[in-house]
């Protein structure tokens, strides 16, 4: 996995599909910045935070992941992912459906991923710092470049879906007593089903990853 540090940049995702652009061949690569001005967020909302916050992007070849990887629920793996690496530091953190981070009740980082081609494109972010009253932040102090290797073995490692989803599919308890807005209007989650696919089915809908 290649590593760019940026000190300052709008939005890694954006940066690193223009860097892609502008490469001849193909190689994994993650782009961190210490400080994000215009991140990506779901439903066109932004995500940006304070300078030593966690933003990073990053890109692989559909077939460098896992062969039951559902594509439409790229954010929900490679989200929990993480949280088992944070976890697996001391964090609290759990995943509410379908990618966003959270400590107790409070939202403290968020995943989008987008695909080209053959390609497929994750960015995450992650408070580790006071943002404001709204947002919360990481429960324990973490070293980022430690962090990101044993991320990104773990996805190197081909963990399946079928192993994540059946953790996934306890902590989805949590993001019950929680809503979501879909098609602009929100939605509580009490009575969704969450299919293996990570789907859920919602008002007779069935409904992917918001991101």
């Amino acid at each position: 996995m290649k590593i760019v540090k940026l000190k300052e940049v709008d939005s890694t995702h954006t940066y690193l599909k223009e860097y892609i652009k502008n490469i001849n061949e193909f190689e994994p690569v993650c782009i961190v910045a210490n400080l994000q001005t215009n991140g990506v967020g779901s439903r066109g909302n932004s995500w940006s935070g304070v300078e030593g916050n966690l933003f990073f992007s990053f890109a692989f070849k559909k077939e460098q992941l896992t062969n039951d990887l559902p594509l439409q629920s790229c954010s929900i793996y490679f989200s929990y992912l993480l949280k088992i690496i944070l976890k697996n530091k001391g964090s609290n953190v759990w995943i509410k459906w379908p990618n966003d981070f959270y400590i107790d009740n409070k939202k403290i980082g968020g995943t989008i991923t987008t695909i080209s081609n053959d390609i497929v494109l994750c960015g995450i972010g992650l408070n580790l710092k006071f943002v404001n009253n709204e947002f919360g932040k990481l429960d324990i102090n973490i070293d980022i470049d430690k962090t990101l290797q044993d991320y990104f073995n773990k996805i190197k490692n081909k963990t399946s879906w079928k192993q994540i989803f059946s953790d996934f599919k306890v902590e989805f308890q949590n993001s019950r007593k929680f809503h979501v807005t879909i098609n602009n209007k929100k939605k509580s989650l009490e009575k969704a089903i969450l299919n293996s696919d990570g789907s859920i089915n919602i008002d007779k809908k069935k409904v992917f990853s918001l991101r």
